[in-house]
């Protein structure tokens, strides 16, 4: 008995182990030496730049620009800043943005390492601590910390605060596109953020193979490696983009990314804030860029590049493990041969039973179709339940860490209550073999199909010895089962949490999924408590009490407030006015204007779809407020041949943020020109603008220079029209509304057009 109590408490260890060692516990303070890295110090710089937010067009976005451009003066760099017009063509969006540099000068005359971090905060009410204020503090401090030992890298070091990352990374497209720095460059480091805490992933960014970025990432020895080759398989197939991803396609330029994604229902809202940002995870970024920085700073840079990927993983104790692609194969075809081995001995020497094993494939296949609906059903659910959750645009609500407690215990009671009943002293050896024979085919799928989880076949080689000696000992020694189990609770733990957290309680079916495999392979243990039915109901139990504790958090509060939208839309074709909004559940505050029956949206006036697809729900007519419309002058409008020459000069009459162009397909565009921009055709493509989403031309974000004019062809005969839609994020600020500011319940909900203030107008050419 004394043996099975250890052995839990062996199992609870070894998983609480594995979140425990992902990060620092403490954070280092003021009293640091001068030459290592100080959270503290760092807090300093992050204070001063998250006083308001500071998007791109915005007053404090100066005041940070300057403040960095300063503290990097501070450290005796010379700095630059960088502007010209961009365009990214998959966001739509046109920009001047402005990149603040530096340069270390390095005795040798290799590549350079590019130190990378943006330092634009998302509109419009994102203090932008985490996003990425950590990692433009991450960058000052560690670089303070560098140039205090008084030492010359092999390598220059170029500082890059790149600029309107959050508008479509066009800061990082006019570096690397036209900057003489670009070509120096042999490797990036990047630090981003998606959220407000946890550890910080590392994910490579290449257009090649990953083993030479892996190697100089493990002989760097940072402390708290957290990284895994089934996140970066997973990464490239995901339509996320970073300013990393710029050096990638159009630089051919690799790089390594550092981002922290827990507490991810803060990213881009206005808690994104200086209190919000866990501290420890401030030091794992700083763990990271230390080592990094000074490997980096004296390797050779030209040899990072390889065309051959390794599989890798990080586990306590040992940090990081990787191995070639190359072994997948051989590893997975010894595997297999060991377990038909094993199988063939158990039967030979009766310690395999057939009837058994057959019987043993019925609670590992249940528990994957019970745990698989609940998974796939759970967050549907949840949403049923609580709609207010749909509010939160994120996917994960405040309670979300809960939920992933309630899915984790049932799914770990529905394992016990079914093994249960198949339950005899003397068929635990049996039991093994069919979650064997499951993680072997799982093994080989992914060694064809998702090469980067090809680590999976590390805890099935330890269950192969675990199968190894219940062949041989009818009663093996149960901490001795226990400590075989190490690898697959050290390893595979952390995903239970990895998934939900990083994309959404929509993928809660990965954890329950991935826990009832886990278990399977647990049986060679737990097939030896005859008492599996008892803990399967505590488990239930547990779920339950976390499920109550979740309810009783899922309401919004000051420290849970809810995210709502409000906008004030003008018509000025048909001198139209309504309020709208984004939300789907209405509170008092939106409810002032929109009242308790609101009309459906008419998105055929304006279809202003977000970030998720969240569309406007929501609308009731206005007052007609006496804003000033933009004023709009036809300059020239001449007809060579078959084409027709337009240009067209936009002054807005009021202080206003973006412009959006709408046209539909009946309009085609020859050419396009924006403030000098001359916006490029797509390949094998005869018109500009052709592929057009939804009929969203561009959108031009306002900075100091505020009029824009556009220069463009369209057929001779073809009546050209396009609407204008003005938007100002002032509406709270503007005294013709006096709209009384948000309870401390409520936050502007992010990803969408937010307390602003549309005009609509539209320009034709009969």
């Amino acid at each position: 008995m004394l043996k099975k109590a250890i052995s839990l408490a062996l199992i609870i260890m070894a998983m609480y182990w594995s979140f425990f060692a992902l990060m620092p516990t403490k954070i280092s303070d003021l009293n640091t030496e001068k030459t290592a890295f100080s959270s503290e110090r760092a807090l300093i710089h992050l204070k001063n730049i998250t006083q308001k937010p500071h998007y791109v067009g915005s007053a404090e976005h100066e005041v940070v620009k300057n403040y960095l451009i300063k503290a990097l003066n501070d450290l005796g760099l010379e700095t630059q800043v960088q502007e010209a017009y961009s365009q990214n063509k998959k966001w739509g969006s046109i920009v001047k943005p402005k990149n603040i540099l530096a340069r270390i000068k390095g005795s040798d005359n290799t590549k350079a390492l590019l130190l990378l971090s943006h330092y634009d905060s998302k509109s419009h009410a994102s203090l932008g601590a985490s996003d990425a204020g950590s990692g433009v503090v991450t960058i000052l401090e560690g670089i303070r910390a560098f140039l205090s030992e008084g030492k010359t890298p092999k390598n220059d070091i170029i500082i890059l605060f790149s600029d309107a990352e959050e508008l479509g990374l066009n800061g990082a497209d006019i570096f690397v596109n036209q900057h003489p720095w670009a070509k120096d460059v042999g490797l990036v480091l990047n630090f981003e953020a998606r959220g407000s805490g946890g550890p910080s992933y590392m994910l490579i960014e290449t257009n090649g193979g990953n083993q030479n970025l892996i190697k100089g990432f493990k002989e760097a020895n940072p402390e708290y490696p957290v990284a895994n080759s089934l996140a970066y398989s997973i990464y490239k197939m995901l339509p996320n983009d970073t300013d990393l991803t710029y050096f990638r396609e159009d630089g051919d330029i690799d790089g390594l990314n550092f981002a922290f994604i827990d507490d991810h229902y803060d990213y881009h809202t206005a808690l994104d804030n200086y209190e919000r940002l866990d501290r420890n995870t401030l030091e794992h970024q700083g763990s990271y860029f230390m080592p990094l920085l000074h490997y980096f700073s004296d390797a050779n840079l030209n040899n990072v590049k390889s065309t051959e990927d390794s599989v890798y993983f990080n586990v306590p104790l040992f940090k990081m493990v990787s191995y070639p692609n190359s072994w997948i194969l051989p590893m997975l075809i010894l595997a297999i041969l060991i377990f038909c081995a094993l199988v063939f001995y158990g039967i030979k020497k009766r310690s395999l039973n057939a009837k058994h094993m057959a019987i043993g494939f019925l609670p590992g296949i249940g528990a994957l179709l019970i745990n698989g609906v609940v998974g796939f059903f759970g967050w549907k659910l949840l949403l049923v339940m609580y709609p207010q959750y749909g509010e939160i645009l994120h996917g994960f609500p405040y309670n979300g860490h809960l939920y992933i407690w309630v899915f984790a215990l049932f799914s770990t009671a529905v394992c016990m209550w079914l093994y249960n009943k198949v339950y005899k002293p003397e068929n635990t050896a049996s039991l093994t073999v069919p979650p064997l024979l499951l993680w072997l085919i799982i093994c080989g799928a992914v060694a064809f199909k998702l090469k980067g989880a090809s680590f999976f076949i590390i805890p099935v080689y330890f269950g192969l010895i675990s199968l190894f000696v219940l062949v041989r000992q009818k009663r093996p020694d149960i901490i001795l089962m226990t400590l075989l189990l190490f690898p697959l609770l050290l390893i595979m733990s952390p995903f239970i949490q990895m998934f939900p957290v990083g994309l959404g309680l929509k993928t809660i079916i990965a954890t329950t999924l991935l826990v009832s495999l886990m278990f399977s392979l647990c049986i060679s243990v737990f097939g030896f408590s005859r008492y599996k039915n008892r803990w399967a109901f505590l488990l239930f139990f547990a779920s339950f009490g976390c499920f109550v504790v979740a309810h009783f958090q899922s309401d919004f509060t000051e420290e849970r407030p809810k995210p709502n939208s409000l906008v004030y839309f003008y018509d000025a074709d048909k001198d139209e006015a309504h309020w709208a909004t984004y939300d789907k559940l209405l509170d008092d505050w939106t409810q002032a204007y929109l009242t308790d029956s609101p009309d459906m949206f008419d998105a055929s006036s304006v279809n202003f779809e977000s970030k998720y697809g969240t569309q406007l729900t929501y609308s009731k007519n206005a007052v007609i407020k006496p804003l000033k419309t933009p004023y709009i002058d036809k300059q020239k409008d001449t007809v060579i041949g078959d084409v027709r020459h337009l240009q067209v000069f936009i002054s807005p009459q009021r202080a206003v943020n973006t412009l959006e162009f709408f046209a539909d397909n009946s309009n085609q565009f020859l050419s396009f020109n924006i403030n000098g921009l001359e916006i490029e055709k797509e390949e094998n493509e005869m018109l500009v603008f052709a592929n057009r989403i939804k009929n969203r031309l561009f959108s031009y974000m306002v900075t100091e220079h505020k009029s824009i004019e556009l220069n463009f062809t369209v057929p001779a005969e073809q009546k050209t029209t396009f609407q204008i839609f003005e938007v100002s994020f002032d509406l709270l600020e503007n005294d013709l509304f006096r709209i009384p500011t948000r309870p401390n319940t409520m936050i502007p909900k992010p990803f969408v057009l937010n307390d602003a203030i549309m005009i609509k107008k539209t320009i034709s050419f009969e």
